[in-house]
């Protein structure tokens, strides 16, 4: 299989339009694989557009065919919508939209009852209605005031109060209906997110360190390698970013969720401590910050110099375990316990190295300043990953709380 992705990835190098349409199929076969195999964020995805296209059709059982309205159009048009991505959102949207929906209505018919003529009417709102979907207090469903009056002006039947008061009574079962469906079914509880987002924050940190170490004890290391570790110590910001929104999220859906509603769920109540956002936080600041220190280092038009042969294997060694540290921490998150423990013997490994490393640096100072100065850099940045990831084993450390 990896031989014929390695022969369609050389046949479209070069042809853009092809390559972007390979690689958004790969990623919707991804997407759908993830889906198949697990509860993640795609199923949940899965989850949430059926619950929208039943709740349409629920809608539209009741308005068309039960109640056989010949406007039923606006309830599963609504019902559809507001499945959102927490029950807070669908209620607060829904209050929104209907507002929307009625000044739009109301707009649109007192169009047409000066001019008289649908055309004259659609001139006469649009413009007004456009303007007023801007008002904050609509939020994000301001536009539905110039959509209900296109919908309203374009259906061809005379607009009256009757007609009005049917469209807005259809808006509010709509309503009704898609709130009813995604508070009552599966109601979306983000919590997984944030551990998942924490999950992948302390494996990727682990693979930057591990990227670093590697290249470090290769002793061939560059500007260009400098670079690669920085595009990967940037990228960590971006998931620091959305782990930061994962939580938002996660505080939201818990809004208007009772906890019996929370069980139909079928996913971890639980939600690691706000407390691992900034640990974290600081964890991608460190390694930032050793990176730039390596890429200066790299620099040959800087003054700083980089350590060499035995201390770079020393350093690396040491990096190699905290990065070791960062994976067992990924996989209890995820509930993978296998190996989480490093042991008292890494302990005491890391311990070595750290005595090593600072006898080393002691030889470097009566030599010059500037591999001294390089090397004491790296160490303390080490030593703050070591504080953040290795924590006092007498003490409670911020991953215990993680895994409650």
């Amino acid at each position: 299989m990896s031989a014929v992705t390695h022969t369609l990835r050389e046949a479209l190098r070069g042809r853009r339009p092809l390559a972007a349409v390979w690689w958004e199929a790969c990623s919707v076969g991804r997407a759908a694989r993830a889906a198949w195999q697990g509860p993640g964020r795609e199923r949940d995805l899965v989850v949430q557009s059926l619950k929208a296209a039943g709740a349409a059709l629920i809608a539209w059982a009741v308005a068309g065919v039960w109640l056989d309205d010949p406007m039923a159009l606006m309830a599963p048009w609504v019902a559809l919508v507001l499945v959102q991505a927490t029950v807070y959102s669908s209620v607060r949207q829904a209050g929104q939209q209907f507002a929307a929906i009625c000044v739009g209505a109301l707009v649109a018919s007192g169009a047409q009852a000066i001019t008289e003529d649908n055309t004259g009417a659609l001139v006469l709102s649009l413009p007004v209605l456009m303007l007023a979907a801007n008002w904050s207090r609509f939020g994000p469903q301001g536009v539905y005031t110039a959509t209900t009056a296109v919908f309203v002006l374009a259906s061809g039947t005379a607009v009256s109060a009757a007609a009005v008061g049917h469209r807005v009574g259809q808006a509010a079962l709509g309503a009704v209906i898609g709130v009813a469906v995604n508070a009552l079914v599966l109601p979306p509880v983000h919590l997984r997110d944030v551990r998942e987002n924490l999950a992948a924050l302390a494996r990727e940190s682990g693979d930057l360190l591990h990227a670093v170490a590697a290249d470090l004890r290769e002793t061939q290391w560059d500007a260009q390698n400098a670079a690669d570790w920085s595009r990967q110590a940037a990228w960590l910001q971006r998931r620091l970013d959305a782990l930061y929104s994962a939580r938002s999220w996660s505080r939201e859906s818990l809004r208007l969720t009772s906890g019996p509603l929370r069980r139909l769920t079928r996913r971890p109540t639980g939600v690691p401590p706000e407390d691992e956002d900034q640990r974290w936080s600081r964890v991608t600041g460190n390694l930032t910050a050793l990176t730039r220190t390596l890429a200066v280092a790299a620099d040959e038009h800087r003054t700083p110099v980089p350590p060499e042969g035995p201390d770079l294997d020393l350093y690396a060694r040491l990096l190699r375990l905290i990065g070791d540290a960062c994976h067992a921490e990924a996989g209890c998150l995820v509930g993978e316990r296998d190996g989480a423990d490093s042991g008292a013997a890494t302990e005491e490994t890391m311990e070595e190295l750290h005595r090593r490393l600072q006898e080393r640096l002691r030889e470097h100072a009566g030599q010059g300043a500037s591999r001294t100065a390089v090397l004491g850099t790296l160490l303390l940045q080490a030593e703050n990953l070591w504080a953040e990831l290795v924590p006092d084993p007498h003490e409670s450390g911020p991953h215990e709380h993680a895994e409650q």
